[in-house]
């Protein structure tokens, strides 16, 4: 038994609150410690401010971060699903593409945005583009990964009841693949989040990438923290938000786990 499964629920949930208050705690004694100007590391009072100073502004472009972040989510999962099915379905498929998939995956994702740019225009496409673009191949992996890690007994049980391949698939293979599905899903949902505000960054086209890079002409740290805060606090609802879909979907996951 783990040492986290030890610990009652109380003591879970209350853990991160703690870790994150130390974490403030000595950010901001850094600052005062040490005499560092707001320009160089605004204090966690001066990041405050600058939330009661846009909040519609800030929650604006978050909201327009989170859309693109899900929508190139969505498109991304789907698929990655998919080209995962289809590669483990046929070994011919897989040795003839896999190779070419992962030659484009090894292509810096940044390194795409002047393209996107170029083919699509600055909008809120070149963002969904370069979100499917980097989350895409984890979650085909997670999949297939899944997907190929049927234990054999399970075969042999499947060709016993004359199953057909599609039930194999459906009732056998895909059940046994959803925990590393869904490891590949919160892989690719930060991913998204990432490759959403570096889009932003390129296009400038809203979103808290946009805000960030804003801020170095008018030198507002404090304004940049608060879109960085912001970020993580999506990147944190993002990942358990598929954490709770996952144990809605395969509760028995964690049962059989070490």
């Amino acid at each position: 038994m783990t040492v986290s499964r030890d610990l009652s629920p109380g003591t879970r949930a209350a853990l991160p609150i703690v870790g994150t208050i130390v974490a403030i705690g000595l950010w901001w004694l850094v600052t005062i410690v040490f005499h560092v100007e707001t320009l160089f590391l605004p204090s966690p009072p001066e990041v405050v401010d600058a939330f009661d100073r846009e909040p519609a502004y800030l929650f604006e472009a978050a909201w327009a971060t989170l859309w693109g972040t899900l929508a190139g989510f969505g498109i991304a999962a789907a698929g990655g699903m998919v080209a995962a099915l289809l590669l483990t379905s046929s070994r011919l498929v897989e040795q003839a593409t896999l190779p070419m998939i992962v030659a484009f995956n090894a292509v810096p994702k940044v390194s795409l945005v002047p393209l996107l740019i170029l083919w699509i225009g600055y909008d809120s496409r070149t963002k969904v583009s370069l979100v499917v673009l980097i989350a895409f191949f984890p979650i085909m992996v997670a999949t297939m990964a899944g997907l190929t890690s049927t234990p054999a007994d399970l075969y042999e049980l499947t060709r016993s009841l004359s199953a057909s391949r599609l039930k194999t698939y459906l009732k056998v293979r895909l059940p046994w693949a959803l925990p590393q599905v869904f490891v590949g899903l919160k892989l690719g949902i930060t991913l998204s989040l990432i490759g959403a505000v570096v889009a932003e960054l390129q296009t400038l086209n809203g979103g808290l990438g946009a805000i960030i890079y804003s801020t170095q002409q008018s030198f507002d740290t404090p304004l940049a923290f608060a879109a960085i805060t912001l970020t993580g606090v999506l990147g944190i609802g993002l990942f358990y938000a598929v954490v709770v879909a996952e144990r809605l979907a395969v509760p028995w996951a964690r049962k059989i786990s070490a």
